[in-house]
């Protein structure tokens, strides 16, 4: 019989392809982790790694396929249950970007923790991207991302359209000049964007020539509050999405609708068919109304 704690180790040392960084991954110690492994070993009557240097044997590899689709199925199988149960305790995992988490998130969860005091809620601070191998993976129950493209196995509810803006100084005069003339700014002016998110570098990318600059060069940061706050320093032209400038109000920089830019939706991921439990639901509630309060004039 094989030991499911047995197939976690395996899978995670395989991820890691070190003994050392799995045992941390897993808070357990190395010899623990080369235990399991002989546990499994033995159980299987194969040998699954070579160590020296580390590679997973054929029988390995094969294992691993089947472990990362049982532990992934058992994963979804719990996250399942515990919505029917509506159990009052547990724990709810969310992944979203820290704009996100931060401008529509956090008076929801105040409400959640006040409604549901057994649940603890984990948050991922994350892309929109990497939210969404999450709930692929049942890693994380709910995602909140922006363009997300609906795909097996995730199913995506729209919230609310994002437009963009512009934000910096000189934006206005960089439009106004021809290419080739002097111009009194005298560098080329910087597009400041957020560098490690495909899902939103595949939208402004392509959009970036309808904004008639005469040159530009892109400089990448982490983060939207990164993008604002270069901005605010005078070092170029961030793009943002208009919400998050919604609860700054001391902006010094002048912002800039962009109507020529491709709307896009900000919303939330759910694995397709997963069953959603009272206290997502009533998250998911709460986030609506927290929308339509950061809309209102």
């Amino acid at each position: 019989m094989l030991e499911l704690h047995w197939l976690k180790t395996f899978v995670t040392l395989a991820e890691y392809k070190h003994f050392g960084k799995a045992a941390t991954a897993l808070h357990m110690t190395q010899p623990n982790v080369s235990l399991h492994l002989k546990q499994l070993e033995q159980s299987t009557r194969v040998k699954l790694i070579e160590r020296n240097p580390f590679r997973l044997t054929q029988a390995g590899m094969r294992l691993l396929e089947t472990s990362q689709k049982t532990l992934l199925e058992l994963q979804v199988c719990q996250a399942d249950l515990n919505a029917i149960n509506d159990l009052s305790q547990g724990t709810l995992t969310i992944a979203a970007s820290d704009i996100i988490s931060r401008l529509l998130l956090i008076h929801p969860f105040q409400l959640f923790k006040a409604q549901f005091p057994g649940i603890d809620f984990t948050l991922f601070n994350t892309t929109s991207s990497q939210a969404s191998e999450l709930v692929t993976n049942a890693e994380a129950d709910l995602g909140f991302v922006i363009a997300q493209k609906e795909s097996h196995p995730l199913h995506f509810t729209e919230l609310q359209q994002i437009k963009w803006c512009a934000l910096g100084d000189n934006f206005d005069m960089w439009q106004q000049s021809a290419p080739n003339t002097e111009f009194a700014l005298g560098e080329r002016p910087t597009l400041i964007l957020l560098g490690h998110d495909t899902r939103t570098r595949e939208l402004l990318d392509p959009a970036l020539p309808s904004l008639n600059l005469p040159s530009y060069r892109i400089m990448e940061v982490g983060s939207v509050d990164a993008q604002i706050d270069w901005a605010e320093a005078g070092f170029g032209v961030a793009i943002v999405p208009e919400f998050s400038i919604y609860t700054k109000p001391n902006l010094k920089t002048k912002v800039t609708p962009l109507p020529q830019f491709p709307t896009t939706s900000l919303g939330y991921i759910v694995r397709q068919n997963q069953i959603l439990s009272k206290a997502i639901k009533q998250l998911l509630h709460w986030v609506n109304l927290e929308i339509i309060r950061t809309q209102s004039p």
